[in-house]
């Protein structure tokens, strides 16, 4: 079941150019909802005007060399390992999903355009089932059990707003996907086009929602944390002042307050001593 190509026996109810095009449409309006997002949001403007206005504060200019090993640091640490993330199991579960969606995604597009027929490697098919599995396992773990306004804000877990769109959206692609593959290989008809139809429903709204959800997110994510590894190499620091130096008496006797000229950088952990479980 799980080695079998699910989008095979599909051809002989929607043929292979409508499935093929339809996939390439979610790519253009993935590309346009992004592009809109962009737009409705000023992100572009806003990250371009942070940088003009950062560069008459910088206090030295930066290398070729040095900004392309930002770059490369930024996708190892914010990208491919999420290390933004300070509570471990939400990290995980990100990481989890992230990869599952790009391994689902790349074997959709490997089965329907490379392997449309049954000869497809079975590797690949296990791989499309694998990555829509990871997704479930950690989309789910985060709606019931990680998700900050659950957690420490005490809503219930069926509290939904526009935000959650991109992650319902989500798992519903991967879920009704992975129910529709099984239902497929059984022979049940009826049930597994309902299945099919709730599938694509499901992917359509994902990637066809980009304006209204968070998907734009993963784009504008890296370019952020690049632009604020910049910052702090070329000491700009977003126009923020420079760390306190305690050592320096002009700095210890700056403070109003006489409790704080002695007091240490490092407050402890704060709100951070424990989990929030007061609900």
């Amino acid at each position: 079941m799980f080695a079998s190509n699910p989008f095979a026996d599909l051809t002989a109810i929607i043929p292979l150019t409508i499935m093929q095009g339809y996939i390439v449409l979610m790519a253009i309006l993935v590309v346009v909802g992004t592009a809109a997002d962009t737009i409705h949001k000023k992100s572009a403007k806003y990250f371009f005007e942070k940088t003009k206005s950062a560069e008459a504060a910088r206090e030295r200019k930066l290398g070729g060399g040095e900004k392309m090993g930002i770059a490369i640091k930024t996708v190892a640490e914010d990208v491919l390992t999420s290390a933004e993330f300070c509570n471990p199991k939400r990290r995980i579960a990100h990481l989890i999903t992230m990869y599952g969606f790009v391994l689902f995604l790349l074997t959709t597009i490997a089965l329907v355009f490379a392997y449309p027929t049954h000869e497809a490697p079975a590797i690949v098919s296990q791989l499309w089932h694998l990555g829509a599995l990871m997704v479930c396992v950690g989309g789910y773990w985060f709606w019931f059990f990680i998700r900050v306004d659950v957690a420490a804000e005490g809503n219930p877990w069926y509290r939904i707003v526009r935000a959650d769109l991109f992650i319902l959206t989500l798992l519903g692609t991967t879920t009704f996907g992975l129910i529709w593959a099984v239902l497929q290989s059984s022979g049940t008809g009826v049930i597994n086009t309902v299945f099919l139809a709730l599938f694509i429903f499901a992917a359509t709204v994902l990637f066809g929602g980009v304006l209204w959800s968070k998907f734009a997110h993963m784009f504008f994510k890296p370019a952020a944390a690049y632009q604020k590894r910049i910052m702090e190499a070329d000491g700009s620091r977003e126009n923020l002042p420079k760390d306190a130096d305690r050592t320096d008496p002009a700095v210890r006797d700056s403070h109003s307050m006489e409790l704080l000229k002695d007091a240490p950088m490092d407050m402890g952990l704060g709100i951070k001593r424990e989990r929030p479980q007061h609900y």
